[in-house]
C-alpha cells in the first residue's frame, strides 16, 4: 500500500511532557473519497499532523489496499457513489480486514439522517465538512488510543485465559496422578494384606 508522504516542512506542535509523548510509530490511515482534490488536500493536512495516509477513490480499491495491510483508522466518505460509504464500510468489516480500525465516517454539515445511519451501522465516529483539521486530529487520536486500550486489554484477557488453561491443564494432570498413587497405595494394602493372611495361614497349619 503506497502511504502519502509528508513535505519536508511540518507544522509545529506543542511541547508535552513524556506521559502525553505521542507514540514513535505514526498512525496508519485510510481515506475514501470520490473527490481526488479533497483526497490529496486532507492527505496533505493529515500528513503535516503525524499520519501516514493512503487513499482510495472508491471502496473495491479499498479491500484490495487492505489485503495484507492493516491500518488504524478509515476515513469513508458518506458521498461515495459506486459503493455507498455505509456498504464500504461494511464490506471491509466482513472481509475482515480491519478488525483493529476505527470507522470515521464523512458527511455534510447538515447532513443529519447519514450520521444517524453511520453510527447505526456501527462507526466508531462521524465528522463533517470542511473540517477542523486540529479537532479531527484530536478525535482520531482519541480514537486510535481508545483501540490501543481495547487491544491491550484484550491481549491480557487472552494471556490470562491460557494462564487459566494451562493451570487446569496442570490440576488435572496432578488429579490424574494422585489418583494412580491413591490405586498404587490401595493395591499394596491388599498386597501385605494377603501376605500377612498366608502367614496366618501357615502358623495356623503348622499348629
Amino acid at each position: 500500500m503506497q502511504f502519502w508522504k509528508p513535505d519536508r516542512i511540518s507544522r509545529p506542535r506543542p511541547a508535552q511532557n513524556p506521559e502525553a509523548a505521542r507514540p514513535a510509530r505514526r498512525p496508519r490511515l485510510l481515506l475514501i473519497d470520490e473527490d481526488a482534490a479533497a483526497r490529496a488536500a486532507v492527505a496533505r493536512r493529515l500528513s503535516h499532523l503525524g499520519y501516514d495516509v493512503a487513499l482510495a477513490e472508491n471502496g473495491f480499491i479499498a479491500i484490495n489496499m487492505l489485503i495484507g495491510r492493516p491500518v488504524d483508522i478509515i476515513l469513508i466518505d458518506m458521498g461515495l457513489a459506486l459503493l455507498p460509504g455505509v456498504a464500504t464500510m461494511r464490506k471491509i468489516r466482513a472481509a475482515g480486514l480491519a478488525d483493529n480500525a476505527c470507522f470515521v465516517m464523512i458527511g455534510g454539515r447538515q447532513d443529519k439522517t447519514s450520521a444517524v445511519e453511520a453510527l447505526d451501522a456501527g462507526a466508531d465516529d462521524y465528522v463533517v465538512k470542511p473540517f477542523d483539521f486540529d479537532l479531527l486530529d484530536a478525535r482520531l487520536r482519541h480514537l486510535c488510543a481508545r483501540a490501543e486500550q481495547v487491544g491491550a486489554l484484550a491481549r491480557h484477557n487472552a494471556e490470562l485465559d491460557a494462564r487459566i488453561a494451562r493451570r487446569a491443564l496442570e490440576l488435572g494432570e496432578t488429579r490424574d496422578a494422585l489418583a494412580e498413587m491413591q490405586a498404587d497405595r490401595a493395591r499394596l494394602v491388599s498386597s501385605i494384606q494377603a501376605l500377612h493372611d498366608e502367614i496366618a495361614r501357615l502358623n495356623a497349619a503348622r499348629n
